[in-house]
């Protein structure tokens, strides 16, 4: 029996009709952009027949821009103008950068917009003006979609857009707001190595537990994937937000100033070795050894033989560095690397001969390589805008994928409370409900937090916003409702709602930049390193608010009832009780801390006996028993 399809009037596609989308691989290298014709995904070829669009942009002083080839041919000539690279700058500010020292760019640090806030996105001086990375990846945008839309013949309705599974709620935002500077709709930002999954999945009609090892230009990524009858099911992911081929690079490049002694370099002779340096890298991926020649500004004759095997052996610990992950990202997945049917190679940089035979080692299998590791990405990209755009059903496939970083929020003693683990399943929305501390609390402050550790501190703060007008009760009788939300993008917003009025309070999670290069990984690290002395910190910590409470309530009670209820050697013991609580909660001492707590209580024992008989005694009085039945 057939089902007719029904949609909303002017929405539906007449069966001639054929939205045009596609998905985009903005990478740090190279971009493409890719699209489905008669039910197959390809890459989308320039006017001159070339597929990848090199991610570099250079800014001239009339004004004008220079986007990929011609751009890239100038990067030698014009360093400072010529940007490459951009996406490792997207949505961080100038301290998450690190060494600058050696950069041929001339870096502008915006400061705080705000009291509490954070520095803003690192900017890039230009002869045309200051441009931020959103600008520059909005150019390579613009350029991806011209291409599209002249050889599809039409405007596009939208596209996908990969991202980096490690990219954070900072870094996501920036790209969107880069596609809606080049006129775009984003239909979703999709992870580099689900895409690739996509990719295989459909590609090769694969089922069972994949590992998809995704090392591009700039950043490194793990995604641990399960594929069974058209469900792609995300079970974990993990990576490195600052290592990519680049680094690669850079260890040539560090070779040669060693090799020939060389002072530090101005800005044009920095872009030349670093370009010499990519280029033998390439060169070493498919020969046993290279000559890189050069000519520097100051005469100096650059000629030095480099060998496979000594670029293997500089770059050892950067591939060492992407091993880590994937212990943590199986571990994650409760799999043992034998439960791991396939393992899919992504980007450019998976090329290298030394990352192969790791990777190989690893998990005891040849890696997947029969789709090309700079397309994939984008291929898989195309097909899930195929289905957003209403070109196919999605029902016959189903698309899971996961928060890297565990979302959460401070509570009293500055501990984490995590309300969205990691590795959830996103689009996702997790509500929990907390109480106010104090009697007649009217405002509660929420402070959006993300990583893996026990205490604020050693957290990354995403935002603050506060709630007001809680009707004033005693302390946790109040309700409030927080609830976060994370969409299909993996960006968040957070609510906070008091039940009993209906007050409610919301922020849009937007943070100025994002996480650093090295906090990426290290929450992860730190989570499982620091785990028992996680644990002690948040047990004193929660011993220490306990303590607190318990020394406010007997103060008050001793204000209240004290004379009339304790005799004189009675009230001074309590009272030493107290201080002698109060002399060890500012310490680290859980068990005299737990001591202290222990004894105030056996102190307490009687007082709060005779104040309820006191109490229930004037409830009682003047009244008959008769008029106490019910």
């Amino acid at each position: 029996m057939a089902l007719l399809q029904i949609s909303e009037p002017g929405l539906s596609t007449l069966p001639h009709q054929h939205r045009l989308a596609v998905g985009i691989d903005l990478g740090t290298t190279n971009s493409l952009v890719a699209t489905v014709r008669n039910g197959i995904s390809v890459v989308l070829n320039d006017e001159q027949g070339r597929l990848l669009l090199p991610s570099v942009v250079r800014y001239l002083e009339d004004g004008s821009v220079q986007v990929g080839e011609s751009a890239q041919a100038a990067q030698n000539l014009d360093p400072s103008n010529t940007i490459v690279s951009a996406k490792r700058f997207m949505g961080r500010g100038l301290k998450d950068i690190g060494d600058v020292s050696g950069s041929p760019y001339r870096f502008v640090d915006i400061p705080s917009t705000g009291s509490g806030q954070a520095p803003g996105m690192v900017q890039l001086r230009t002869v045309a003006g200051v441009k931020s990375p959103v600008e520059v990846s909005a150019e390579i945008l613009k350029q991806l979609r011209a291409r599209a839309e002249a050889s599809l013949g039409g405007e596009l309705v939208g596209a996908v857009i990969t991202v980096p599974a490690y990219f954070d709620d900072a870094q996501r935002q920036a790209t969107k707001d880069a596609a809606r500077l080049a006129g775009i709709n984003v239909l979703r930002l999709l992870n580099e190595p689900t895409a690739a999954a996509i990719a295989y999945g459909l590609d090769n009609a694969s089922e069972g537990v994949y590992a998809v090892y995704d090392l591009g230009g700039g950043t490194f990524d793990i995604s641990i994937l399960r594929l069974s009858r058209g469900v792609f099911e995300v079970l974990a992911a993990n990576g490195d937000s600052a290592l990519g081929g680049d680094d690669f690079d850079h260890r040539i490049y560090c070779w040669l100033l060693a090799q020939n002694e060389l002072p530090p370099l101005n800005p044009h002779d920095t872009r030349l070795l670093l370009t010499r340096a990519r280029a033998a890298k390439e060169e070493l991926t498919e020969h046993a050894e290279t000559r890189i020649t050069a000519v520097l500004s100051g005469g100096e004759i650059i000629d030095n033989l480099l060998t496979q095997q000594v670029f293997h052996e500089m770059t050892r610990n950067l591939v060492s560095r992407t091993l880590q992950p994937l212990r943590r990202a199986l571990r994650d997945a409760q799999l043992t690397v034998e439960e791991v049917k396939g393992v899919v190679m992504v980007g450019g940089a998976t090329r290298m001969p030394q990352v192969q035979r790791a990777v190989a080692e690893f998990f005891g299998q040849t890696p997947l390589t029969n789709l090309d590791p700079d397309k994939v990405v984008a291929l898989g990209a195309a097909i899930q805008a195929n289905v957003l755009a209403g070109n196919r059903s999605g029902d016959d496939w189903l698309l899971l994928d996961v928060l890297p970083l565990s979302l959460g929020i401070e509570i009293m003693g500055g501990l984490t409370e995590k309300i969205v683990p990691r590795n959830s399943t996103i689009p996702t929305a997790r509500a929990q409900e907390f109480t106010t501390y104090k009697d007649g609390q009217t405002a509660m402050s929420v402070h959006v937090v993300q990583g893996e550790r026990e205490l604020v501190a050693d957290c990354r703060s995403l935002a603050r916003f506060e709630l007001r007008g809680i009707p004033p009760m005693v302390a946790g009788a109040a309700r409030i409702r927080v609830t976060y939300q994370v969409d299909a993008d993996g960006l968040l917003s957070v609510s906070a709602r008091e039940m009993s009025r209906g007050v409610e309070a919301h922020i849009t999670v937007k943070p100025s930049y994002g996480l650093s290069d090295e906090e990426v990984t290290r929450m992860l690290a730190e989570s499982n390193a620091h785990a028992a002395d996680d644990m002690r910190a948040r047990a004193l910590r929660e011993q220490q608010v306990e303590a607190r409470q318990l020394l406010e309530a007997v103060q008050n009670a001793l204000d209240e009832d004290g004379t009339a209820l304790l005799a004189p050697d009675e009230r001074a013991a309590i009272q030493d009780g107290m201080a002698a609580l109060g002399a060890v909660l500012p310490g680290s001492d859980l068990p005299a801390i737990k001591r202290a707590v222990s004894k105030l209580n056996e102190l307490t024992v009687a007082f709060a006996q005779r104040r309820m008989d006191n109490n229930v005694a004037r409830a009682l009085g003047g009244k008959k028993l008769s008029d106490l039945e019910m």
